[in-house]
């Protein structure tokens, strides 16, 4: 089995303290339970970096995929999205992109390295900036790169066929170029 790199990852987290919450995100998209996403069989390879996307109310959980799926915590960037969502506490108005490695991998190199706040529009949902997976792509030209859970994007074909130049695609709305277990 091919092995990664890089895993940019945009977990189908479940949110079950909120009736309401819960049955909005599931309108998008069906979701899965912690339990589900850490059993899941990245094929990473001995050394490689995972971006994971969660917001703030999964932090605590996604911390646990990391941990899950072979990698150690290292930092995180936030994206403001440039309005208000929902909430419980605060209306949430960010989404964290946490950054894990395993093994040995090199940052990106010091004039390639952006701010942590990224700053950009939210357009639909769940829909992440291109930005990043763009960086990425430029920060590791040559690494096998696998992106979870990818979602419909302009830049593919509209049969949902992955024409992300690098990148291999898994996902339950594209046609995945991998299978998970």
């Amino acid at each position: 089995m091919k092995k990664y790199q890089i895993i940019y990852a945009d977990c189908p987290w479940r949110y079950d303290f909120s009736k309401k919450t819960a049955d909005t995100i599931e309108v998008h998209y069906p979701t899965m339970s912690l339990e589900e996403i850490c059993a899941l069989k990245i094929p990473s390879d001995d050394n490689a970096v995972l971006y994971l996307w969660a917001t703030a109310p999964k932090l605590l959980e996604a911390l646990e995929v990391i941990k899950a799926w072979g990698f150690t915590y290292k930092t995180n960037a936030m994206w403001d999205k440039g309005r208000v969502g929902i909430g419980y506490w605060f209306l949430g108005q960010h989404e964290l992109l946490l950054v894990a490695t395993k093994g040995k991998i090199s940052p990106p190199k010091d004039i390639e390295r952006i701010s942590s706040v990224i700053k950009e529009k939210k357009t639909e949902h769940s829909k992440k900036p291109t930005y990043i997976r763009d960086m990425i792509s430029k920060w590791y030209p040559d690494k096998n790169k696998l992106e979870l859970f990818a979602r419909p994007d302009p830049q593919m074909r509209l049969d949902g066929t992955n024409t992300f130049d690098g990148w291999d695609i898994f996902g339950n709305e594209v046609k995945s170029d991998i299978k998970l277990k």
